[in-house]
């Protein structure tokens, strides 16, 4: 009896703890979810990746587009943007609580985060901690998210932290779908994403 009753309890806790996880991502739209958790099961391996496209920012105080460099391997991210985005190229660098922002004709700044640094230097109010979910076609793991899918069974479209993000098209890449438009929708923010190049690695095991 009190073998039964363990297994029954055991049971119960568990799904508790599936419903709580699974309660941060609400999901809704035409596309199959046991494919979706395949699909997001196969892109959280991605912890490396090289993108080449081009990026369109329009903030307040700043508006134009540029070209995009971004290189992640593991926690450590270089992203460059350079061309006509109004204060001119601008390196971000860094890992977990260490962040250098490098902006043309303007120097070199450092910060234990990169919203931070954004904020402060170039007025931008963007998620890039989150962005390393969202490039890939995710949400990010630590808030709340609500997802539409698309008939294929991928993000269509995303809100999260007071941001909408829609992703317009996909391209395969080394067996991986993953996003090539996306567009984001901050509260004084939009930045539209074009990647003409992925190159996905999976480094860590």
């Amino acid at each position: 009896m009190f073998l039964r009753h363990f297994i029954v309890f055991s049971f119960i806790a568990l799904l508790a703890g599936c419903a709580g996880f699974g309660a941060r991502e609400s999901v809704q739209g035409h596309g199959n979810p046991a494919q979706w958790r395949e699909h997001k099961t196969q892109l959280s391996g991605l912890d490396g990746w090289q993108i080449d496209g081009k990026i369109g920012i329009r903030a307040p105080k700043d508006s134009g587009s540029g070209t995009l460099f971004w290189l992640q391997r593991q926690d450590y991210y270089d992203i460059r943007l350079s061309g006509p985005l109004g204060r001119g190229a601008a390196r971000l660098t860094g890992r977990p609580g260490q962040v250098a922002l490098e902006v043309a004709n303007q120097g070199r700044y450092e910060a234990p985060t990169p919203e931070a640094l954004l904020e402060e230097q170039l007025g931008w109010k963007l998620p890039v901690s989150h962005l390393t979910w969202w490039v890939r076609g995710l949400p990010a793991p630590d808030s709340k998210s609500r997802l539409t899918l698309d008939a294929d069974s991928r993000l269509s479209n995303l809100e999260q932290d007071d941001w909408q993000i829609e992703y317009l098209s996909y391209a395969q890449q080394n067996g991986y779908w993953l996003p090539e438009r996306i567009k984001l929708h901050g509260s004084n923010l939009d930045v539209t994403l074009v990647i003409k190049q992925w190159q996905p690695r999976k480094l860590g095991q």
